[in-house]
């Protein structure tokens, strides 16, 4: 109770923090990365081995071997090794355990495999190793495609132009361009010439790699003036490689030129990438896996807009496949199935209460409970996805309990014990808070399990309670501190239209100044319905009575005036248990039910002897069942006749 009357006596306190959990909750919604699944981390990370021309069982013995013993010796909290070998390629996944900080796993990883480069084949260069993460997934792919380019310029551009426009973006990861052709300077060497020279191929390699060389060179200082020497042996053009000496035989030096020619040429190709039937350069987009895929995209498909008006003329660059289309599809639907959720749990509650006034309560308690969770979830990291939407869909029907019965026990106050509206808005919120309490935390509870959850369902599923558990919580907070004060404002107006007169009772109370159940449905039809629907129950509840007993004489068909249930202090009994209060003859004193009490001095329903005994017919309880309609609401006409 203190909580609802701190709230209810500093209201313009809690209408700041509705207004700040809005304002929060927009800087939320607009803040928070947007994608379709929630961030998937799962502890794997690949390291790939690469030496060309080595078979695949070299490579397997050469390099994989030697590679698991050294990261199996060096690296903890490994759960799983696997390895796939090829030809010139090793790839190797490490499985982590869940509670590895995967930083130092990386760093730990890299030393291994930087340490037994000296036991593998000279040459080998630093193993790649990537972080394994199932949130990082090609968003957005591009084409680029020419009728006057060819391929290896294609991929040129791609991978030094376009790549590099792109890489700014945050959030961005640009693998190498797939598809094209790799520039590279080729040197054909003639089979024949080669074989009347003497020489053999390795000889040219050796030659070529000699001469073609960036070495320092220092500097030269003369007097007063350093100079920078610039010996750069690497040849400018193609043409000074031809120039390059291969070998000096008979007094003549054998040039490059002599034994074949060198050409502006490409790597081996080995893959191709077709879009719209001509080839093409494919170029993929992959976010990071925390960043937002609508901003990913959007950003992306802004600077593409730039590089195609600098692109080469001839030059196509197109989007061929868009993962923003899904996930804005994914989030609108979640978003209008909640919609209706909301429509329909609104209706229900017009319906039922059979009033615009808590109905407008509960949906202003509704909305602010799903943008509280939303701000919890964005300080937890959480993103916009279609787990956490679809907890919070889920959470729409459970959110109206806590608000909802706050109402009907205020409504309750005011209608049957009468009393002022502060009071009964006060007792009305604090009487439920400890069973709306437990029955918070017991829904709590049940969605708490999921953090209990391995792998890549506890990732998916933990939003999803989170959402909920979150939502719930608000929703009781709200419950006892703004739908309180909300109430009291709605429900001004309302209940204070003449301070001066009592209310006036209305027709389907019963009596006692009760009201029956379900009176805010039966309000809901219309007069002529409810003046029908009142004659069709008087007429079956009198005929109901009439044939339960035809030779009562029922001349008086009022209802008796209802009196509370007192203790007899005599007897230890309540007063109905004392006696039949309707009993036929006549009765010597105002009080029936003490009068009565002589004819029945031992337990209820034995006569003086001892014996069971058997009540008249008449005495019974008239007709408990056929007067069900009247429980609905409907007051018999013959009552206001009778009075």
């Amino acid at each position: 109770m203190g909580l609802v009357s701190f709230a209810l006596k500093y209201p313009h306190t809690f209408y700041v923090v509705a207004a700040l959990i809005l304002f929060l909750g927009v800087t939320a919604v607009v803040e928070m990365p947007t994608d379709i699944f929630p961030e998937i981390d799962i502890p794997v990370v690949s390291v790939i081995w690469q030496f060309t021309g080595l078979n695949t069982t070299e490579m397997e013995q050469r390099f994989t071997t030697y590679s698991q013993y050294a990261i199996s010796s060096n690296v903890n909290g490994i759960k799983d090794i696997e390895a796939e070998t090829v030809d010139g390629i090793s790839v190797q996944k490490l499985y982590f355990q869940p509670d590895v900080n995967l930083s130092l796993a990386i760093s730990q990883v890299v030393a291994a495999t930087n340490a037994i480069r000296s036991l593998l084949p000279t040459g080998t260069q630093p193993p790649i190793v990537v972080q394994y993460s199932a949130s990082a997934v090609p968003v957005l792919q591009i084409a680029l495609s020419s009728d006057n380019l060819s391929e290896a310029q294609l991929y040129d551009y791609g991978i030094y132009r376009l790549r590099q426009m792109l890489a700014p973006i945050h959030g961005v990861t640009l693998p190498t361009p797939v598809g094209g052709k790799y520039r590279q300077i080729m040197v054909d060497i003639d089979p024949v010439k080669l074989l009347s020279k003497g020489l053999t191929p390795l000889q040219v390699v050796n030659a070529v790699n000699v001469q073609n060389l960036t070495l320092p060179d220092g500097d030269e200082k003369i007097g007063k003036t350093d100079y920078t020497v610039r010996m750069n042996s690497m040849p400018p053009t193609m043409e000074a490689l031809n120039d390059i000496p291969v070998a000096y035989q008979n007094g003549a030096t054998v040039f490059l030129r002599d034994i074949g020619h060198v050409r502006d040429g490409n790597l081996v190709q080995q893959n191709v990438v077709r879009a719209d039937g001509k080839r093409s350069v494919l170029l993929s987009i992959i976010k990071n896996g925390n960043a937002s895929t609508l901003t990913v995209v959007n950003a992306v498909k802004h600077m593409l807009n730039i590089a195609r008006e600098a692109a080469p003329p001839g030059m196509g660059i197109k989007s061929l496949f868009d993962q923003s289309v899904f996930v804005v599809s994914s989030v609108v639907a979640v978003l209008r199935e909640g919609a209706i959720a909301a429509g329909l749990t609104a209706l229900m509650i017009l319906v039922f209460l059979g009033s615009w006034r808590p109905t407008v309560v509960v949906m202003i308690s509704i909305p602010l409970a799903m943008v509280t969770s939303l701000v919890v979830l964005y300080f937890l990291g959480e993103t916009i996805n279609t787990m956490t939407l679809g907890g919070l869909a889920l959470a729409v029907g459970i959110l109206v309990d806590d608000s909802t019965v706050t109402i009907e026990n205020t409504y309750r106050l005011l209608d049957e014990e009468k009393m002022p509206l502060p009071r009964a808005t006060l007792h009305g919120a604090a009487e439920i808070a400890v069973p709306t309490l437990v029955s918070t935390l017991a829904i709590s509870c049940v969605f708490t399990s999921v953090v209990f959850l391995e792998g890549p369902a506890k990732y998916l599923f933990t939003p999803l309670g989170l959402a909920v558990i979150f939502a719930m919580l608000a929703s009781y907070g709200l419950s006892r501190t703004l739908t309180p004060i909300t109430i009291g404002q709605m429900l001004k107006g309302q209940h204070n239209r003449a301070p001066n007169r009592p209310l006036p009772t209305p027709r389907n109370a019963r009596p006692g100044g009760r009201p029956a159940t379900g009176g805010g449905l039966l309000r809901s039809f219309p007069r002529v319905v409810r003046a029908r629907l009142r004659t069709y129950a008087g007429r079956l509840c009198r005929a109901t009575q009439d044939s339960a007993d035809p030779a009562v004489d029922r001349s008086d068909r009022r209802r008796p005036r209802a009196r509370s249930r007192r203790r007899d202090v005599r007897l230890c009994r309540p007063r109905f248990l004392s006696g039949d209060r309707r009993r036929d003859g006549p009765r010597t004193s105002g009080h029936p039910h003490r009068d009565d009490r002589a004819d029945f001095p031992e337990r209820r329903g034995q006569d003086p002897s001892g014996h069971s005994e058997k009540r008249p017919r008449s005495h019974r309880r008239q007709s408990r069942g056929a007067c069900a309609l009247l429980q609905l609401g409907v007051r018999r006409r013959d009552d206001d006749r009778g009075q």
